[in-house]
Order: structure tokens, then C-alpha cells, then sequence
């Protein structure tokens, strides 16, 4: 039988196990796997310097373990992605291309264009499921639409019918034709300058890219930390996460390979009785979802990274202010605990989810600041940004969802200060200036006597800011915001205006028009249109990238565009005359009963334990069917027993639960 040559496109699938992909042309016959890096078509969404340390790293990882199978990664820069697979298609004498979904708007009109443009010269193009359990379109409520509620949907979740399937294991051989193509080694891929490189030096001493190391970096969670990750996951300092958000969004590990891992945990566990593995294990499971959650959200509601889920806040007045957005990206607000996160983001590239939900919390309910810009800002900087995961934690924070934060919600940072770190470790750890202040002053240096700052050699408004809104004045702001907000609502009801036909009032429950199945289709097969609009009044987002020639490009009223060019000193927006700009959606509005879940998605912390071997997990004789009906029935009774309010996060993996009762509408 004769072999056929496929080109196996990769993208944020990096890895040789359970990659769908690449195990589908293996058995084929030749394989030549790609990547293609071009910046220009990833437009506002270009990746940060940390995030393309990573991809420099995961690459020439790759590149590797290819090698020790008998073929080399194929690595491009480009200008069209189109353009380059079918010259290289050619080269090689391919006559098909495989590659795994992604979900985001950006790469769905990117795979649609890339399909329809293959299928044109010739070229058969497969693509497969190697990001999530379930497939979008295959979990929906029983008139086929999708849910808007995370609880509703993980329940679902949880009931269907089949398994999620089992990871491949990595092909033993590949064989190839590679040696003919030109190829561009990582460093000519142009990731990092030489600016960057001292910067991305310390980046390596705590961190391992690449698919090997991120299963190692599983092992070792499971070995320790997920034992007690229900009690330790609001520490802020220590090994408490799982180490896998970044590792997860290049496609080191799948998710199926974590998956399955905890459920044979679990199943050990629940033989031994042990309560707190179980409960740890319920947690974790439902940062899975979480994540499985964002991408299933994104997809069918592609404008989430635009604009917010809830139309109602089209008429919320968020301040378009550069010094506050400055003053919060700098660490400079006066309030210890989010100044120190926001340097360590800077000097780190990462957050734990308490902070990342503490820090954002202040950006939009403290400054009032549009989560959009927030959410730009923590993709440009983030390790593990994630576009679906941020997108669907800033929406929670800022009260976008229909299940996320009251919109008038506001986290005092000093009171979130002593409950997180109550012995001020980690404001001194990146406030030196505030080192020797004593810790009953150390989340309020405002209020500390004269002679204990002078002692403590802080001088407020010189060395340390003084706070930029007071907590009181604030809140009050914010209360006025949402009351306009409510008012301009109404008046635009009253004038007949309506603000979007998929959503029912905003006191009955919330609905949404089911995606067409043609819409479905072209999403599985990429054919057919897709678009992603932008309200001529979205606030405006600023280009917070180092990428010469970038531009941030919006449709506004009155003009064909405006552009935002790169801002070299200062990520904060262009001061215009915009303060009629506002909020805008078109989607489901907000049902009135109380919000139950915080979206999680994955904040590992640096784990330091002994890694668990590959064989330590026996069959014990359950089904994994057994497994999924005693998570939904453990989901069952914790959502019947009493709830504590839980604080959000941004974009990691570890949330805690704490809801609310739901109110009645």
C-alpha cells in the first residue's frame, strides 16, 4: 500500500502524546509537521514577551523529541499561513493537511479561510478535537441552544451519554520527507530580541517548557498538592496549583491526559475514604469544566472578547482614564496588595488566582476602568494567557455574565489583604518599600501613625503612593454608574430602541437564539461565513505590545477606523474625546436570581515534591462511568448544601465555591 505524505499543521498543540492530529497522519504513512509563526495575522492578540519565551522554549522542545523519531520540525515565518502550507505542501509532495480545533474568533475565521483555500488547489484537510472533553456543539439544553449558566452546563456536562475518549498514546516512528524543506530555526522565528533575553533568563530557573516537562509537572501535582488543594488553594505563597495553565494553553499536556489522571486518583481515594482527596478532587474537577466552559462560551458567543455577554451594560459608563490605567498597570494605586501584584506580574509574567481576582476586581469596580482593557493588559503580560480563559474571567469580574459578579460588587483590598496574606510576606516580597512596616499597618499604610511610617522610612506620596480612590468615594461612584446605567436603559426601552432580539427582559430568564446548523457546520468543517462585529461605540482597548507595526484597529463612528499604534513607553489608550463611548453587546441579559459559580480556569503555583510514577495507578475495576456518576452525585450535594459566596479569578485553574442562595425572580 502506498504511503501518503500529510502535513500535520501545528499550533497550540505541541506535544507527541494524545495529539490527534499527528497519530492520525502517523498511521498513514509520511508525516511533516509544521509550524507557522505569523504575527500578523494574530492582529491586537499578538502574544507577550513571556508567552513567546514559552512558544521559543515548547518549540525547540518539540523539535527535539520529532528528531529522536526520525523527522525535524518544519518552522516558518510568514506572512499568510495560506500561502506558506501550500508551498510547503507542494515541497513535499503532501496531498493532505491535519490539524487539531481551536475555538477563539481569530483562529476559526483563520482555520475557515486555510481550509477553503487547501480544498481549492486540491489538498484534503482534516481537522480534530485535541482541546476539550466534549465538542461545543455537543453539549446543549434540551431545545439545542447553548447554556449561558456554568451550572446548568456543568451539569449536562456531567450526564453525557458518552465518555470522553481515552488520551493516544505518542507514535513510536515517523517518517518523513523533511530534509527537502526549508526551515527556520526558533531563534530565526524572530519570539525573542536580544532585549528580552536578560528578562527571559530568569523566566528558565522556574520554569521547564515543553510536553515531557509538563506531564512531569502533572505527576507532581497529583503526588502532593491536589491531596490538599481544597484547603490550600487561597494560599498566595507555596506550591498549592497544579504548574499547568501555561503547559495546558500551548498544548503540552491535553486535557484528556488530565482528565483521566484524576480519575484514577480519585478512584484510589474514594476506595480509602479519603474526604479530603475527594473534596480536592471535586474542586479540580470543576476547574476542568471551568476551562472546558470558556472555550464552549467563546465559541458560541464569538464577540465575548469584544464585548460583554450581557447587553444590559452597553450603557455602562466606564471611565476612559490613561493615568488610572497607568497607575494600576505600574503598581502604583496606594493599596499594597494589588501594587504588589501588579509588579509581580511585571517582573514574572504570573499571579495566583486570589490576586489576579483581586487585581482585577480593582481595576473595574475601583477605577471603573473598561475590562477590556484590563483583560489586554493580562495577555500581554501573563505566562498562561489564555484568550478564552481571560475572556470569560474579566467578564465574571466585571459582572458581563449572566452567572458572574453583582456589577455593584466590590472587594475591599485591605480587607482581602489580611484574609490572603495575613502576615503581610507577600506585600513585602515586592513592596521593599513597605518592608519594615509593621503588619498591623502593612495592607493600610494610610492609616499608621506618622511616627511608625517615619520608623518604617515610608514616606507617603514620595516612595509609596498614597491611595488614587478612596474605598468609600468609590463605591459610591460605582453606585451612580450602575443607576445611570439602568436609567439610560430604560430610556432607551421607553424609545423603542432595542439593544439586541436574542435576549428576553432582563427579569425573566435569560435567552439566546440556537446557533443554526449551518453556523454549527461551518464551525466543524470551517465553510461558510463568520464574523466577529465591533459596536461603532466598544470602548476603546490599548495595543499593550512590544510588536513594531502592530495596530489595533476598530471601526468608530464618523471615521473608516481608528488606529492605535504601538506605544512604546506607555500601554495606557490615546487620550480622545470619548467619554460618550460605553459598553457594548449584543447578548443575553441578566437573569435576577443570584449568581452560583465563579468560572475557574488554571493558576498552578511552582510545585516542589517528588515526581509519581507512570505505573502507580492500578486498575481497580471501576468504569470510568462509575466515575462520572459519583462526581454527579457528590456535584448534587454540594450544590444542595449550604453555600458561601466565593471569590472569581482571571485565568488559572483554582477557584473557590461559594454561591450565594439563588433568589427568587
Amino acid at each position: 500500500m502506498e504511503k501518503v505524505c500529510t502535513v500535520v499543521w501545528l499550533r497550540r498543540d505541541l506535544r507527541l502524546e494524545d495529539n490527534p492530529a499527528l497519530c492520525a497522519a502517523a498511521r498513514l504513512g509520511n508525516v511533516v509537521p509544521v509550524y507557522i509563526w505569523c504575527p500578523d495575522e494574530e492582529k491586537q492578540f499578538h502574544p507577550g514577551r513571556v508567552s513567546r519565551w514559552w512558544l521559543k522554549e515548547s518549540l525547540t522542545h518539540l523539535d527535539a523529541s520529532l528528531r529522536s523519531l526520525g523527522v525535524s520540525l518544519v518552522m516558518r515565518k510568514a506572512k499568510n499561513t495560506l500561502a506558506t502550507l501550500l508551498e510547503i505542501v507542494k515541497s513535499a509532495g503532501a496531498k493532505q493537511v491535519f490539524f487539531n480545533h481551536l475555538y477563539d474568533p481569530i483562529s476559526l475565521v483563520r482555520d475557515r479561510d486555510v481550509k477553503q483555500g487547501l480544498l481549492q488547489n486540491g489538498i484534503h484537510v482534516q481537522s480534530f478535537n485535541g482541546d476539550l472533553l466534549y465538542e461545543p456543539w455537543e453539549v446543549l439544553d434540551e431545545d439545542g441552544k447553548p447554556f449561558t449558566f456554568f451550572e446548568r452546563y456543568w451539569h449536562k456536562f456531567l450526564s453525557m451519554p458518552f465518555e470522553p475518549e481515552s488520551p493516544l498514546l505518542p507514535p513510536r516512528r515517523l517518517s518523513s520527507m523533511t530534509e527537502t524543506i526549508t526551515s527556520c530555526t526558533p531563534e530565526e522565528l524572530g519570539l525573542e530580541d536580544e532585549m528580552e533575553k536578560s528578562s527571559n533568563a530568569l523566566l528558565a530557573r522556574a520554569w521547564s517548557p515543553g510536553w515531557s516537562n509538563a506531564d512531569r509537572a502533572l505527576q507532581t501535582f497529583l503526588a502532593g498538592p491536589l491531596l490538599e488543594f481544597s484547603r490550600n488553594r487561597y494560599k498566595i505563597d507555596g506550591p498549592t496549583t497544579s504548574l499547568l495553565s501555561p503547559h495546558m494553553h500551548f498544548g503540552e499536556i491535553s486535557v484528556r491526559k488530565v482528565y483521566h489522571s484524576v480519575r484514577r486518583l480519585q478512584l484510589l481515594w474514594a476506595k480509602d475514604g479519603s474526604n479530603l482527596g475527594e473534596e480536592s478532587i471535586y474542586f479540580f474537577m470543576r476547574s476542568i469544566g471551568f476551562r472546558e466552559y470558556s472555550r464552549y462560551l467563546i465559541f458560541n458567543f464569538p464577540f465575548t472578547h469584544e464585548r460583554s455577554l450581557l447587553s444590559n451594560l452597553k450603557s455602562f459608563p466606564w471611565r476612559v482614564d490613561e493615568s488610572l490605567f497607568k497607575a494600576w498597570r505600574q503598581g502604583r494605586t496606594g493599596y499594597p496588595l494589588v501594587d504588589a501584584g501588579m509588579r509581580e506580574l511585571w517582573a514574572t509574567g504570573w499571579l495566583h488566582n486570589r490576586v489576579r481576582v483581586i487585581v482585577s476586581s480593582f481595576c473595574v469596580k475601583f477605577l471603573q476602568l473598561p475590562w477590556r482593557w484590563g483583560m489586554k493588559y493580562f495577555w500581554d503580560t501573563l505566562l498562561d494567557a489564555d484568550l478564552e480563559s481571560d475572556v470569560l474571567g474579566w467578564q465574571y469580574i466585571s459582572g458581563s455574565l449572566p452567572d458572574g459578579h453583582e456589577l455593584d460588587r466590590m472587594d475591599n483590598p485591605q480587607t482581602e489583604g489580611y484574609k490572603h496574606d495575613p502576615d503581610g510576606e507577600y506585600v513585602r516580597q515586592w513592596l521593599p518599600e513597605l518592608v519594615r512596616l509593621p503588619t498591623e499597618w502593612i495592607h493600610h499604610p494610610w492609616d499608621a501613625p506618622p511616627a511608625v511610617l517615619r520608623a518604617a522610612g515610608v514616606e507617603l506620596g514620595s516612595n509609596y503612593p498614597r491611595p488614587i480612590v478612596e474605598i468609600a468615594a468609590a463605591r459610591e461612584r460605582l453606585q451612580q454608574a450602575v443607576a445611570k446605567m439602568w436609567e439610560q436603559e430604560a430610556a432607551l426601552n421607553a424609545a423603542g430602541i432595542a439593544c439586541d432580539r436574542e435576549t428576553s427582559d432582563v427579569n425573566k430568564e435569560v435567552k439566546v437564539s440556537a446557533p443554526t446548523s449551518a453556523f454549527k457546520q461551518a464551525m466543524k468543517l470551517g465553510s461558510g461565513p463568520l464574523s466577529s462585529r465591533v459596536s461603532v461605540h466598544d470602548q476603546m482597548v490599548p495595543n499593550c505590545t512590544n510588536q513594531p507595526g502592530l495596530r489595533v484597529e476598530y471601526p468608530l463612528e464618523g471615521t473608516k477606523y481608528l488606529q492605535f499604534p504601538k506605544l512604546f513607553q506607555s500601554t495606557a489608550p490615546e487620550v480622545r474625546n470619548i467619554s460618550h463611548l460605553t459598553e457594548s453587546s449584543s447578548s443575553p441579559k441578566r437573569d435576577v436570581c443570584k449568581r452560583k459559580e465563579p468560572p475557574l480556569v488554571w493558576v498552578p503555583a511552582i510545585p516542589h515534591r517528588p515526581t509519581l510514577e507512570f505505573g502507580l495507578f492500578p486498575n481497580v475495576g471501576e468504569t470510568a462511568g462509575d466515575l462520572r456518576k459519583h462526581l454527579l452525585a457528590l456535584q448534587k450535594s454540594k450544590t444542595q448544601a449550604k453555600q458561601v459566596e466565593e471569590e472569581p479569578y482571571i485565568a488559572g485553574v483554582d477557584w473557590q465555591r461559594r454561591t450565594k442562595p439563588r433568589a427568587k425572580a
